[in-house]
């Protein structure tokens, strides 16, 4: 029985079989699954391999999950299973100060990383929006961003070697630093479907010594839109550039007062950090080219204080949207700068022919786009017309030369989008790759690839 087998690997308090302990692992922050046949939370890598070779003996599937805040059903168990829930593997290892790096289990709160070697003036780049809560095994899983991803790179710019158990229940290493293959890489980002991560070694980056944050208005999106293009386009890089639109500033002025401008139809809310003469010269710039694109006022964080509560508010938007509607859906699309003004235009046209309430907060600097649609899941015509509005949305990021995901991964909401932007090879020759490493498809299986996808032969060029 498998109840019994892990039961007599781990320990009783590691296994959950109550209905009421499997249906909190049911569900992610999309969407609703299936019950697991068991929830085990292990201690250890040895416990995972335990835990791999006993669901691979009972025929059992596995979904390795971290925090639940995944928002495409990436850790959600469609097809029964068992659940490994990383939240007690979830310290800091090693920490290399010298050569900015720290070895870090998966369970590890995004966060809390930071927190930790902030003594020692060094901090983790990576910043979603969950990251108060979201865990490093899930930003690996997904390559996670975050506002400071335009000038600090996504989470595989900060992986430097990853702890893997395989589908056999094995265990094995990977490194940047060994010549062959990066596996490195393959593995960020491939949503539990290749292996299971057991820890991480992980870049860390000094404190800057200087960090600005202002905040710039607009009476309508296409001028600020543009003045993120001109920005980049003028050779300057800052560390973050968001956009928020009037519906998300009104929506978060009114929860948490963070000093947002509740008049203008979008703002922008950029952040420069480094040398003290370096970011003083790029205020300087950066405001002449907003100005220029119609900026209606500029005001500069005074003190760290503001700084935090700017960024608190960027952070909590999707929350503050509970002031507008009981439930809202996230798409995640990304494309060209350039293309902001067409894809927000559309954004708005395919929200208002469906019906639906949207607010726009996002990283205008890499053009990754998150509306927020708003709706009440209890009923049916609203559900029905948001899944119709992020359709919409998905082609239209296609049709603008972008992408269907810029950074909460594939999993089951978009697996049958991936035909859109793939072709029957690509996807084959995908397979293939998931096939070499997880051939029985036992690891977090019905994820990425569209419902029914094999391995099929690929015709040779």
């Amino acid at each position: 029985m498998l109840r019994d087998r892990l039961v007599e690997a781990l320990g009783s308090d590691a296994v959950k079989t109550a209905p009421e302990d499997l249906a909190v692992y049911a569900f992610d922050a999309y969407t609703d699954g299936g019950l697991p046949s068991a929830v085990v939370l292990p201690s250890s890598t040895r416990d995972v391999s335990a835990i791999v070779k006993i669901a691979r003996d009972c025929g059992e599937p596995i979904v390795a999950r971290g925090a639940g805040t995944g928002l495409c059903g990436g850790a959600v168990p469609l097809a029964g299973g068992i659940v490994i829930s990383f939240a007690r593997m979830n310290r800091v290892l090693d920490l290399d100060e010298r050569n900015r790096r720290a070895r870090v289990q998966p369970g590890l709160i995004n966060l809390a990383l930071s927190r930790e070697v902030a003594n020692l003036g060094l901090f983790y780049a990576p910043d979603p929006s969950s990251q108060l809560i979201s865990t490093i095994g899930g930003n690996i899983a997904t390559n996670a961003g975050g506002p400071h991803c335009l000038s600090y790179g996504t989470t595989i710019n900060h992986v430097l070697g990853l702890e893997i158990v395989d589908a056999a229940g094995d265990v094995f290493e990977t490194s940047i630093d060994v010549a062959g293959y990066d596996l490195t890489a393959a593995f960020v980002g491939s949503e539990g479907t290749l292996g299971i991560v057991t820890s991480a070694w992980v870049r860390l980056m000094a404190l800057p010594e200087s960090v600005r944050v202002w905040v710039a208005a607009f009476d309508d999106i296409d001028s600020a839109s543009e003045a993120v293009s001109a920005i980049i386009a003028a050779g300057i890089l800052p560390t973050a550039l968001e956009m928020m639109d009037v519906v998300i500033t009104r929506a978060v002025e009114a929860a948490f007062h963070a000093g947002y401008p509740t008049d203008a139809a979008a703002v922008l809310l950029i952040e420069n950090a480094g040398f003290d003469e370096d970011v003083e010269a790029s205020e300087s710039a950066i405001h002449t080219i907003a100005v220029a694109h119609g900026a209606r006022s500029w005001r500069s964080a005074r003190t760290k204080g503001e700084r935090d509560a700017l960024w608190a508010g960027r952070k909590s938007a999707a929350g503050a949207t509970g002031r507008i509607a009981p439930n809202y859906y996230t798409q995640d699309v990304c494309v060209p700068r350039s293309r902001l003004p067409q894809a927000l235009r559309a954004v708005g046209e395919a929200a208002h022919e469906n019906g639906i309430t949207v607010g726009n907060v996002f990283h205008a600097g890499d053009g990754n786009l998150h509306p927020l649609l708003m709706y009440d899941k209890r009923d049916r015509k609203q559900v029905a017309a948001v899944i119709e509005t992020g359709n919409q949305i998905l082609q239209c990021a296609i049709d603008l030369g972008g992408t269907i995901s810029g950074e909460h991964g594939i999993g089951w909401e978009k697996r049958d989008a991936m035909t859109r932007v793939y072709s029957t090879a690509d996807l084959a020759v995908m397979a293939r790759v998931r096939d070499v490493f997880d051939p029985m498809r036992m690891l977090n299986p019905e994820k990425i690839f569209p419902a029914g996808a094999r391995c099929p032969e690929v015709a040779p060029p």
